[in-house]
């Protein structure tokens, strides 16, 4: 939930109208992004609401990446979350910013007895129905796992990571809301040609989409072939959205949840 009360899914539209032409105040930076990361507020006639921006100008160059491209990426992920139907990923614009063009997302609270669904666990006190992803250690060399739980909620979101080649979904990427949805953010590194997904939600590797994932499918692969793909044209090259569309045929042929890669890391550094 928002300041202004406004709700992701439920609010949608009237969260994108405040996040395309409310005025944009900033309250400072989020300092642990890589990237220059902005919190502000967002205010049109009587309602506000909390906001992440994210400047073109403050991208971090990668080489693996086209400059300038990760703002654009922010809002694809949106795009394609929207038409899933899912709404896994928070309201999200380009627009003019105190710093120039930028991404523009709706601010997630999380409330502070909201439950982890993603992090480091003793290794003898896995929880049940949680998937231990990788081993660690911490610095006294006691046995902890990187670990999630096995939840729909999650899944869901495993499915979208590999729709959009998500090269760094980390546990802290991934947020429960008071209207308890769970959210991912942070795609800057998403829709890449080649495979570089990254993730920590590797729990359900090679095992079977559930039927409501195989229908998802269905219907977002004729919506790139349609007005989702002319939506994307403004954000991704016509490589991109091609790869987009055949990453979504192998998932429909496959039925299956991706493998680890064996020629990229597949877990982001730092995981959390």
């Amino acid at each position: 939930m928002t300041s202004s009360g406004l709700q992701p899914r439920q609010d949608g539209d009237a969260a994108l109208r405040l996040l395309r032409d409310g005025s944009l105040d900033l309250e400072g930076r989020l300092v642990d992004a890589s990237n220059t990361t902005l919190r502000g507020i967002l205010t049109l006639d009587d309602v506000s609401a909390r906001c992440v921006y994210k400047p073109v100008r403050g991208e971090r160059p990668l080489w693996d990446f086209p400059d300038g491209t990760l703002a654009g990426r922010e809002v694809s992920a949106y795009l394609v979350s929207r038409a899933t139907g899912w709404d896994l990923v928070p309201p999200t614009v380009l627009r003019d910013g105190p710093f120039g063009p930028g991404s523009c997302q709706l601010w997630i609270d999380e409330p502070e007895d909201a439950e982890p669904l993603v992090g480091f666990v003793p290794a003898e006190e896995l929880p049940p129905r949680w998937f231990p992803i990788a081993a660690a250690r911490d610095d006294d060399g006691a046995a902890y796992a990187l670990a999630h739980a096995d939840d729909p909620r999650l899944a869901r979101l495993a499915v979208l990571d590999a729709v959009i080649n998500n090269a760094d979904r980390k546990g802290g990427h991934v947020l429960v809301g008071a209207d308890d949805r769970i959210y991912g953010v942070d795609h800057g590194v998403s829709f890449h040609v080649e495979d570089k997904l990254r993730t920590v939600l590797w729990g359900w590797a090679g095992k079977q989409l559930p039927p409501d994932a195989v229908e998802m499918l269905d219907g977002l692969a004729g919506q790139v072939a349609g007005a989702l793909g002319e939506e994307l044209a403004d954000h991704l090259t016509i490589s991109e959205i091609a790869e987009l569309a055949a990453r979504i045929d192998v998932l429909r042929q496959t039925c299956r949840f991706p493998q680890p890669p064996e020629d990229w890391p597949a877990v982001p550094w730092p995981p959390m």
